[in-house]
């Protein structure tokens, strides 16, 4: 297998916290589309154990059999105490949908969303493409598959900016404990200056 396609060769990644949920993390593209998926309104760290607890629950992540589950027992399981996500109802939602999507058409495997594909624009259509995946989560989702996976489709940085810069401002730069609470006080900082994540001024309400 390639490097460009597989999520076994990653660089740190560090999320989480917990072990197990990282490397699942790191070898899991199922697992790794579903924890990009959840990182919305919730701390990253929760976000991001969102595929190992489906994996805890259910036993596997298995794309296909987890689209297979009826709709409204896959959401009672992620509404389960600890929640799947702080809006847990509609996010187990796209995450079924997601599934449904990964093994009809990639294969029953998520890294076959970026395997072997050589320009990032195509990359990013692909990702527009799923459930949840607005325009900034894909180009973060892009700098993360380069930056912590080796996964770098020609104009990556361009496609992603400005995500593919240095500055510690997502998921995508975080190698250790110490740059998880680098991206942190970013994240806390731009808001303190009414600034998101691309250091953009907010919309005032």
């Amino acid at each position: 297998m390639s490097r460009r396609g597989s999520v076994s060769h990653a660089r740190d990644l560090y999320v989480t916290g917990i072990p197990a949920a990282d490397r699942l993390l790191r070898s899991d593209g199922t697992a790794l589309l579903i924890g990009m998926l959840l990182d919305q309104q919730v701390p990253m760290e929760w976000a991001f154990t969102g595929p190992y607890t489906l994996s805890q629950r259910f036993g596997h992540l298995d794309a296909r059999r987890l689209a297979a589950v009826d709709p409204e027992q896959f959401v009672a399981r992620c509404r389960e105490k600890p929640a799947i996500h702080r809006y847990p109802v509609a996010m187990a939602r796209r995450i079924h949908d997601l599934c449904r999507i990964i093994g009809e058409h990639y294969d029953n495997d998520g890294a076959n969303v970026w395997r072997d594909v050589a320009d990032a624009k195509e990359l990013y259509g692909r990702l527009r493409a799923l459930p949840g995946f607005g325009d900034e989560k894909a180009k973060i989702f892009i700098a993360l598959l380069a930056k912590r996976f080796g996964v770098e489709p020609q104009g990556w940085k361009t496609v992603a900016k400005p995500f593919g810069d240095h500055r510690m401002r997502t998921v995508a730069d975080i190698d250790s404990a110490e740059a998880l609470q680098k991206v942190r006080r970013f994240k806390q900082l731009e808001k303190a200056r009414d600034r998101d994540k691309q250091s953009r001024p907010l919309k005032q309400r």
